[in-house]
């Protein structure tokens, strides 16, 4: 399968729920092995595969409370780009859009917050949320001041910041659904490891499970999960990606494997009526929004309904009993 290279799109001027019915037709269509890829179900792949790689580890994160470390990585990584898109433009002589680059400077950037976060916190005896915000407003902060001083002319904070579905290309699709199988394997290979060590890190250093390995490399992978959907989500929405779907999860289910599937399923939901919702108001209204900035709307959103849904079962159930 290839991806569509054409301005045209099998979706324009369709109404929402046309959207679809449009949508079932290609996919039988694709398993039947014809037809190409078009610009619109790339951004629905791609963002399904941003949610199972973000939605696999959210929940981790937030019951090791690891939520504000993560969200330190999603802001950092931001003076990695810039400074990457800088030295790719000045020394090899391209647009500095550069994908390999990109993504090296970036992870340095990452792994900068992780070693200034742990150096702080075990040399300097600080708190660790107290180093966590230390790093993160400082490595934030200069991020913002090298994109203000020397990315005007281009567009670069925009689409770091906010992202750009609608410029996802295939090559976009192949490393999502990299990520999304690295970190479903990882969570699949360590399950009991993380479980334990979610809900009772103490028993699990007794029974001798190496919680010190397993978070680097939890930390690792979030860290690329957080490059990886800058292209489509920016370096901020992404956060929406890592604990959204999972608050919405835990109103429900309670047993981490439950969580560990319905968390990526909400977010390929609301990635699904996101892209669909961007596509129906540019057709039919011209509206051009940012989809990222539509899906991590709609998973807000959900939260709060979920919650009233939430409320009224349980009312329901106390009835019943």
């Amino acid at each position: 399968m290839l991806f569509a290279k054409t301005a045209l799109s099998p979706y324009w001027d369709l109404h929402f729920f046309e959207i679809f019915a449009q949508i079932g037709q290609r996919l039988l269509l694709l398993f039947q092995g014809g037809g190409i890829l078009a610009a619109d179900e790339i951004q629905i792949l791609v963002l399904g595969c941003i949610s199972i790689s973000c939605g696999v580890l959210g929940p981790v994160l937030v019951l090791k409370k690891m939520t504000m470390l993560a969200n330190s990585l999603a802001h950092t990584i931001l003076l990695g780009l810039a400074i990457s898109f800088l030295i790719s433009r000045s020394m090899f002589s391209s647009t500095g859009f550069d994908m390999p680059h990109l993504l090296f400077g970036a992870l340095i950037a990452a792994l900068l917050t992780v070693f200034s976060t742990y150096v702080l916190t075990r040399l300097f005896r600080l708190q660790e949320d107290a180093s966590i915000g230390l790093v993160f407003t400082a490595l934030f902060a200069l991020g913002i001041v090298v994109v203000t001083l020397f990315t005007r002319d281009v567009h670069l904070s925009v689409e770091v910041v906010m992202g750009n579905a609608d410029a996802l290309r295939f090559e976009d699709l192949v490393v999502a659904a990299d990520l999304a199988l690295m970190n479903g394997l990882f969570v699949l290979l360590f399950f009991w490891p993380l479980q334990m060590s979610s809900f009772d890190s103490g028993q699990s250093m007794m029974m001798g499970n190496r919680l010190n390995l397993l978070q680097p490399l939890l930390l690792f992978l979030t860290a690329a999960s957080c490059i990886g959907a800058f292209r489509a989500v920016g370096v901020l929405l992404v956060l929406s990606f890592l604990v959204g779907p999972f608050l919405i999860a835990r109103l429900f289910f309670h047993r981490l494997w439950h969580l560990l599937i319905v968390t990526p399923a909400i977010g390929i939901f609301a990635s699904l009526i996101g892209v669909a919702l961007a596509r129906h108001l540019l057709s039919v209204y011209g509206l051009a929004l940012s989809t990222g900035g539509i899906v991590s709307t709609l998973i807000a959103l959900l939260y709060p309904a979920a919650r009233i849904v939430s409320k009224f079962s349980r009312l329901k159930e106390l009835k019943s009993n």
